[in-house]
């Protein structure tokens, strides 16, 4: 079952959503306006379903997800759930090869009314990583992680919205959400990962190559490197060869999976060979996601 965990598809309740806002995130048209990034002008073929279908063609599983950059999970509640149930609602009815990951309010932490929406038949969850940067963070959103423990299900880590303004138009991808993600695969490695043994998680662009710092870690006296957590998973997307093939060297090939982040790139090809490309697209996801490998 070849996978891409990580794609976004702006489907029609979630674009009417935007547009009736007044405040970012909003739409004006085909411009998106956020907190601390300039206005980007979305092209409306990138959220295309049958333009998606093709480029999904060799794809078992695509899995969407609520753009986190947006900031919807963390708007106030009255503002955060009816945008969160139509992007579920849409998301759940996508042909295949789609595949959903759910999204929660986090001004509302919800167990039960997360646990109602994975039962309907997402994924798993995912979390702006600028919900889970810290002990006191992971603590918050603990009774979430448990949920997804009970089901067996994974947490994908996303970036969240930028918070620092300014900056030319490639600055939030390449320093914030990089940061962000760094400090999420340190904080969950530390302080989550005691509290939930169990749970596997995804961290998107390679958790921010976050792991590449051992050495850096081990001269601070923390753990040493050769400590790999098969849990803690690390996707593609936004990276090459030359970082895959670093991040391999350093914990392994069975901790990376495939993701693309549609339609702002495409999945890399780790350059690596046959054994480790079939590891990465289908062998990976499908332990990570808790499904069977299919052999075709």
């Amino acid at each position: 079952m070849t996978v891409d965990v990580h794609q976004h598809l702006w489907t029609p309740a979630l674009i009417d959503a935007l547009r009736r806002r007044t405040a970012p995130p909003r739409l004006d048209g085909w411009t998106l306006h956020l907190y601390g990034e300039p206005a980007y002008e979305v092209d409306p073929g990138d959220h295309d379903l049958t333009g998606r279908l093709a480029l999904n063609e060799g794809l078992d599983l695509a899995l969407v997800s609520l753009s986190s950059p947006l900031g919807i999970e963390s708007l106030p509640p009255e503002d955060a759930w009816p945008i969160i149930d139509a992007y579920h609602e849409d998301a759940l009815a996508l042909p295949a090869p789609f595949g959903a990951w759910a999204a929660t309010c986090l001004v509302d932490i919800d167990p039960a009314r997360l646990a109602k929406a994975l039962d309907q038949g997402f994924a798993g969850l995912q979390l702006p990583a600028t919900a889970v940067r810290t002990g006191e963070d992971l603590a918050r959103v603990a009774p979430l992680l448990d949920v997804l423990a009970e089901r067996d299900l994974p947490l994908f880590v996303h970036p969240g919205p930028a918070a620092e303004p300014g900056g030319p138009g490639w600055w939030p991808a390449v320093v914030p959400y990089v940061q962000q993600m760094h400090a999420s695969w340190y904080a969950f490695s530390t302080f989550g990962r005691p509290r939930h043994p169990g749970l596997r998680v995804c961290f998107a662009l390679l958790a921010g190559l976050a792991p590449l710092h051992s050495e850096r870690l081990i001269n601070r006296s923390g753990e040493g490197r050769g400590l790999v957590d098969p849990d803690m998973f690390l996707e593609t997307s936004s990276y090459g060869p030359r970082a895959i093939d670093a991040i391999v060297r350093e914990l392994g090939i069975d901790v990376v999976v495939n993701g693309s982040d549609e339609p702002y790139a495409r999945a890399p090809d780790p350059a690596l060979g046959d054994a480790a490309r079939h590891a990465v697209a289908v062998t990976n996801p499908s332990r990570l996601l808790n499904r069977k490998e299919s052999r075709k």
